[in-house]
């Protein structure tokens, strides 16, 4: 979980980057939305002909209505992995936002790393207590060190 939202905001910063260049050269560019949450879900091979991997489940739908529910450029999480990954990132409450299917959902705007655990305080870096939180944590190095 903390892994894809690191992930999300290096994704973000691309997409922020490159939404300068092509405006600065009056450039059509496209903008992203990024929507998530965890849980379990069920995987596996449709077709009999054509094969395809696919996944389902309420997760997937969760997932799919934070996508949907978000706002283009801005990571969009539910409350239940708000509650997972509070201590690493700052977040903006959104409120309990109206999810097709779903209802009413907590939802979070991910507006980076706390600046006390943030390399550089650039907020989408870790830094060495980042690392040492998220091995408490999850008793595991960070596949990304």
């Amino acid at each position: 979980t903390v892994d894809c939202i690191l992930a999300s905001l290096e994704i973000k910063d691309f997409m922020d980057t490159l939404k300068k260049e092509k405006e600065s050269q009056n450039l059509p560019f496209w903008m992203l939305r990024l929507g998530i949450h965890t849980g379990p879900l069920v995987a596996g091979v449709i077709g009999t002909e054509k094969f395809a991997y696919d996944v389902w489940g309420d997760t997937v739908n969760l997932s799919s209505r934070m996508e949907s529910s978000g706002k283009e450029g801005h990571i969009n999480i539910s409350g239940s992995l708000y509650e997972e990954v509070e201590s690493f990132f700052q977040c903006e409450y959104r409120g309990r936002i109206m999810a097709k299917n779903k209802g009413e959902v907590d939802m979070y705007f991910v507006t980076g790393i706390k600046p006390e655990l943030s390399a550089n305080h650039d907020l989408r870096t870790p830094n060495s207590q980042f690392k040492e939180i998220y091995f408490k944590k999850f008793n595991k190095k960070p596949e990304w060190l």
